[in-house]
């Protein structure tokens, strides 16, 4: 299993819009594929989005965002379960 962090801060004006994109249009085209186990979309009070998707091996990646929305580059990072 791999989980994928997916983290993007919105444009001044864009929260509400960008929020939607993740929520209509970037996480359904993940939870589509066959590898997809699930996902979670969280956001902050500081204009963050984080969508966190489980794998069952190579994740794919979240569509890019409108340009117009983000403030910067969305960040990505993996993580694999620890054994304790």
């Amino acid at each position: 299993m791999i989980a994928r962090m997916w983290e993007v801060r919105a444009s001044r004006s864009g929260f509400d819009e960008l929020l939607s994109w993740v929520c209509d249009t970037a996480v359904p085209s993940l939870e589509v594929l066959p590898q997809h186990v699930s996902s979670d979309v969280y956001s902050s009070t500081d204009q963050r989005i984080v969508v966190i998707t489980k794998w069952r091996n190579t994740p794919e990646s979240m569509p890019t965002p409108p340009e117009k929305l983000v403030a910067r580059t969305p960040h990505v990072w993996d993580f694999t379960p620890v054994d304790r």
